[in-house]
C-alpha cells in the first residue's frame, strides 16, 4: 500500500480575489469585501492587511481610513463567489479524480496513487504543485497556495507557512523535508493555528506548556486521548505524518438546513414579513432539494433588535409538522406563512427573521398512505416542477423563476450599497469591453 499524499488547494483572499477578476484596476489596490448589510469585513487583500484593517472589524470604523487609502470596498457577491468556487473545483478534477471540497475556497486532493493515473510530471511535486497553481490562475483567475503533505493536518500547517512566507511562492511539500527541518517548521506553528484545535483546547493546551505544534507532535499520546478524546490523538498522529483522517469524496447531507438573515432596515409591517419568511423558505427548500433530501419539520422564528434596549423586545418560533416529507416550496411556504401567523405580533420592529429545515430524509424514505390522500404521482408532479423551477434558475440567474407570495421590491432585503456586477450568473451583467 502506498504511503498516503495529499495536497491541499486554497484560493487567497477568495472574495476579495473573486471581485479582482473582473476589475483589473484594483489588482495592487487594498481591497475589502463586507459581510451582511455591509456591516464587518469579512475578507481583505494582502494590501488592506498591512494597513491594519482587522477580520470582523465595522465598516464604521474604517471611514476615514477608506478615503485616505483609497480601499476598494464591495458587498459581498454570494452568487459570483458561488459560481468561481465550482470553476475552480472544475479545474482541480483535471489534477486528480479523488477530491475533497473542503469549502468554498479549499480542497484536498489525493495525490497517492497519481503515478498510475495520470501521465503528470510529479517526481517533483513542488513543480506539480506549481502547474496547479499556474494552471487556476490562468483558467479562472484566481490565485491559490498549494500545501503537500503526508497527512490532511500537515497539508493545513503548509498553506499556513505558505501564506506567511513568500519565498515559497504559493507551493511548499513538507514531504521533500527531513524530519528536523519539518519540526523547525511546525515549531512556528502556534497552537490555536493547528486544524482541529479549537479556541478552548488551545487554552488548555497551553497551560500545560503545550504552545506550537511541533509540542503537541511530541505529547504524550495517553494523555492527549485523555483530555482531547480520540480526536485530539487523531491530530497528534497527523502531525507525525500517520494519516488518520481520509478524504470525505461525498459529504453527507446537511441534518439541519437554515436561512436566516438581518434585514437591511427594520419591518413593522406584516406582509413584509410575509414576504421576507416566503423568501427565506424558498432559497431553504432550494437548498434542501440541492442535496436531494425531504423535510418534515419546519421551524419559523422571528426577533426584535435585542442591542436597542429602548425599544420593547419580542422574539417567538413556531415549529409546523408535515404529515409527509417533502421539498416542495408551496407546501413548505404555507406551512411557514402558517406558523408566521400564529407568532406574529404588531407594534414591534422586528431586525431579523428566518426558516429552519430538520427532520431531513432522503427520498427513498417516501411511503404512499394506504388510507389517507398522500399520491406518490402527485409527489412525483411536484419534483418534476421545482427541478425545472431550479434548473432555470441556474441557468439565468436567482429569482428567474419565483412564487409571487415573495414580493417584487422587497425593501427589507439586506443592505449591499456596493454590490458588483453579477458578471458570471445573470445574463443581463454579463462583463462588456
Amino acid at each position: 500500500m502506498s504511503e498516503k499524499l495529499f495536497a491541499l488547494i486554497d484560493c487567497n483572499n477568495f472574495y476579495v480575489s473573486c471581485e479582482r477578476v473582473f476589475h483589473a484596476a484594483i489588482q495592487h489596490t487594498p481591497t475589502i469585501v463586507l459581510s451582511n448589510n455591509d456591516g464587518c469585513v469579512v475578507a481583505r487583500s494582502a494590501e488592506a492587511k498591512r494597513l491594519g484593517i482587522r477580520m470582523g472589524q465595522p465598516a464604521f470604523e474604517l471611514e476615514s481610513l477608506i478615503r485616505q487609502h483609497h480601499i476598494q470596498v464591495f458587498s459581498s457577491n454570494y452568487s459570483l463567489y458561488a459560481d468561481l468556487s465550482k470553476r475552480v473545483m472544475s479545474v482541480l478534477d483535471q489534477f486528480s479524480p479523488r477530491k475533497e471540497c473542503y469549502s468554498i475556497d479549499e480542497a484536498w486532493l489525493d495525490l497517492t496513487d497519481l503515478h498510475d493515473l495520470h501521465d503528470l510530471p510529479i517526481d517533483d511535486l513542488t513543480e506539480f504543485g506549481r502547474t496547479i497553481k499556474a494552471t487556476v490562475l490562468q483558467c479562472t483567475g484566481i490565485p491559490v497556495s498549494v500545501g503537500i503533505a503526508s497527512t490532511k493536518s500537515l497539508t493545513k500547517i503548509a498553506n499556513e507557512l505558505v501564506k506567511r512566507d513568500p519565498q515559497y511562492q504559493g507551493v511548499l511539500d513538507l514531504t521533500a523535508l527531513s524530519e528536523r527541518q519539518l519540526d523547525a517548521l511546525l515549531v512556528q506553528v502556534d497552537i490555536h493555528d493547528v486544524w482541529g484545535i479549537g479556541p478552548k483546547y488551545a487554552l488548555f493546551l497551553e497551560n500545560y506548556g503545550i504552545t506550537t505544534a511541533r509540542a503537541l507532535k511530541y505529547a504524550d499520546e495517553k494523555w492527549i486521548r485523555r483530555y482531547l478524546t480520540v480526536t485530539g490523538a487523531r491530530i497528534v498522529f497527523e502531525l507525525r505524518g500517520i494519516s488518520c483522517l481520509p478524504l470525505e469524496l461525498e459529504r453527507p447531507p446537511k441534518q439541519a438546513i437554515m436561512c436566516a438573515k438581518t434585514f437591511g432596515r427594520e419591518i413593522t409591517r406584516y406582509d413584509e414579513m410575509r414576504e421576507a419568511i416566503s423568501t427565506y423558505t424558498a432559497r431553504a427548500a432550494e437548498k434542501l432539494r440541492e442535496q436531494e433530501s425531504l423535510t418534515s419539520r419546519l421551524t419559523v422564528f422571528i426577533r426584535t433588535n435585542t442591542f436597542k434596549k429602548q425599544q420593547e423586545q419580542y422574539n417567538n418560533a413556531f415549529t409546523v409538522e408535515f404529515e409527509h416529507p417533502t421539498a416542495f416550496t408551496p407546501d413548505l411556504v404555507q406551512g411557514a406563512l402558517g406558523g408566521l401567523e400564529a407568532i406574529y405580533k404588531e407594534g414591534y420592529r422586528y431586525y431579523k427573521a428566518g426558516v429552519s429545515l430538520t427532520r431531513i430524509t432522503p427520498p427513498r424514505m417516501v411511503q404512499p398512505d394506504l388510507f389517507g390522500e398522500f399520491s406518490l404521482l402527485q409527489h412525483s408532479r411536484q419534483a418534476r416542477l421545482m427541478f425545472i423551477v431550479d434548473a432555470l434558475n441556474r441557468i439565468y440567474g436567482h429569482d428567474t423563476l419565483f412564487f409571487a407570495v415573495q414580493g417584487w421590491e422587497r425593501s427589507w432585503k439586506m443592505r449591499q450599497g456596493k454590490l458588483s456586477q453579477h458578471f458570471t450568473t445573470r445574463w443581463d451583467e454579463l462583463l462588456t469591453i
